[in-house]
Parts: structure tokens; C-alpha cells; sequence
């Protein structure tokens, strides 16, 4: 059996044991866990300075909240499509000091893309994405019929 297949069967056995579990205590609503990421890509995740990305579900839609400290909203994208959310960033830093001992001069430079499956029942038309502080946050408002999907049933005594 080749390494790459090995990974993948452990992978499929780790989610049927948190399956056992409950899909919603383990997977995001996006439908993706850490553990649906490629390997490779997800120690890129883990060590390049991605930026840290809250997911969370409500009865009126998600949300999606990614710190991006020190970027400028001009250099943040985001878009939808085939299905997916993507978040893409760049940054581009120069510092410059000219002292009369000394001249330095910094450049850093940095990007990062993340991509998340927007689930069903999303309301494309109305997503929404401010930054404020550092902060990336996008609202996917859920339809209306995506909202009454759920419907609680009263319990009678007899």
C-alpha cells in the first residue's frame, strides 16, 4: 500500500470515529473538518501564517470571522463561486529608517487563501463582508426557507 493511501484510510477511519460521535460536534457548518484538508496542505495551515478563521452556524445564517492584523481591506478579496467562499490577502510591507548613523530598509511580503464550501440554503444575493480593527467578517444570510427548515414540535402529555 503507497504512504498516500495509507493517510487517506487512517483520515476516513478518524472521521467514522468521530461520525460515532456526531457530525455536528465535529465538523464545521461549512461541511469540512481539519481533517478533509490534504496533509501537506494542512501543515502549510498550521506554519505559514494563515490567518485563524471562526466559522459559526444561527438560526439566520453563518458567519464567517478571520483576524487579519496589520492588513488594509483594499488588499482583501472575497468572493463565491462554483460553491465556494474564498477569502484571498495579501500584504506588503516596507519600513524605512534614515538616521544620520544609519540607513535600513525592510520589505515583507505575505498571502494567504482560504476557501470553505458555503452550504445549502445560503442566500448568494445578500452575503456581506465588512473589516473593521484587523477583523474580516463575512455574513451568509440563509434563505427564507433554509430558516423555517426547522420546525419544532410540541410535545403532549396523554
Amino acid at each position: 500500500m503507497r504512504p498516500r493511501r495509507r493517510l487517506e484510510s487512517l483520515r476516513q477511519e478518524i472521521d467514522h470515529l468521530f461520525d460515532d460521535f456526531g457530525v455536528g460536534t465535529w465538523r464545521s457548518p461549512f461541511g469540512s473538518s481539519f481533517f478533509d484538508m490534504d496533509p501537506f496542505r494542512r501543515a502549510k495551515a498550521a506554519f505559514s501564517g494563515m490567518p485563524e478563521v471562526d466559522a459559526t452556524e444561527t438560526e439566520k445564517g453563518y458567519k464567517v470571522v478571520a483576524e487579519l492584523p496589520g492588513m488594509d481591506e483594499k488588499n482583501i478579496e472575497v468572493k463565491i463561486a462554483n460553491g465556494m467562499l474564498t477569502i484571498k490577502g495579501e500584504k506588503l510591507e516596507e519600513k524605512e529608517e534614515d538616521k544620520q548613523d544609519y540607513y535600513v530598509r525592510e520589505r515583507s511580503f505575505g498571502s494567504f487563501e482560504r476557501t470553505f464550501q458555503v452550504p445549502d440554503g445560503v442566500d448568494l444575493d445578500k452575503v456581506d463582508a465588512s473589516f473593521k480593527k484587523g477583523v474580516l467578517t463575512v455574513t451568509l444570510p440563509k434563505t427564507a426557507e433554509a430558516q423555517k427548515a426547522e420546525k419544532k414540535i410540541t410535545v403532549k402529555a396523554e
